[in-house]
């Protein structure tokens, strides 16, 4: 019972995997689409239930979502080029650089990848995951814009936790304070 949650996680990424073959915007897409968003909260709500966080169940959760994110991005990409205007593309670029620059410092900060949980990460993937079901809405690009700079904001923060933080904390929510790190 304790392996639920990295089970959960693994079924997320074979889900995510299985959603490149699969034609976009399809009944099947959102089938499968909505299961690895529902999979997503399942795994952490079942980890704190069961009492199992694990910072190897974290880091396969933050696997998990980079592997969802890559194939969604990679489905639904066309589409976006079509609503999307450069602004959003230069925000964009924003992000990417700074996720790469949250990467790279904790990389060399603490010897390992991490990824944090942050409330604004949070946010921000709830955000994103909305983004096939009202693509091809009137207001969609008000709404990408709007996930665009919560982006950017949540990505600031990771990066800047991890510029401060003494050691790494991956249960760290915020960048004040948020998680059992001591930092003296």
């Amino acid at each position: 019972m304790k392996h639920l949650p990295n089970i959960i996680t693994l079924s997320r990424i074979a889900s995510a995997v299985a959603l490149i073959p699969i034609q976009t915007f399809s009944l099947m897409f959102f089938v499968v689409y909505t299961y690895c968003g529902v999979s997503d909260v399942l795994d952490g709500l079942f980890a704190r239930r069961l009492n199992y966080d694990s910072e190897i169940g974290a880091r396969l959760d933050s696997i998990a979502d980079i592997v969802f994110y890559a194939v969604t991005a990679i489905k639904i990409f066309p589409a976006l080029c079509d609503i999307l205007e450069s602004l959003h593309w230069c925000i964009i670029a924003v992000v990417v650089i700074l996720r790469l620059a949250c990467y790279a410092v904790a990389y060399v900060k603490y010897h390992c990848f991490a990824s944090l949980h942050t409330y604004l990460n949070k946010l921000t993937g709830l955000l994103i995951f909305t983004i096939p079901y009202i693509i091809f809405q009137p207001f969609a690009k008000l709404i990408c814009l709007i996930i665009c700079v919560v982006a950017v904001i949540a990505a600031t923060e990771e990066l800047l936790i991890h510029i401060c933080a003494y050691q790494y904390c991956a249960n760290r929510k915020t960048l004040l304070r948020g998680g059992n790190e001591s930092e003296n």
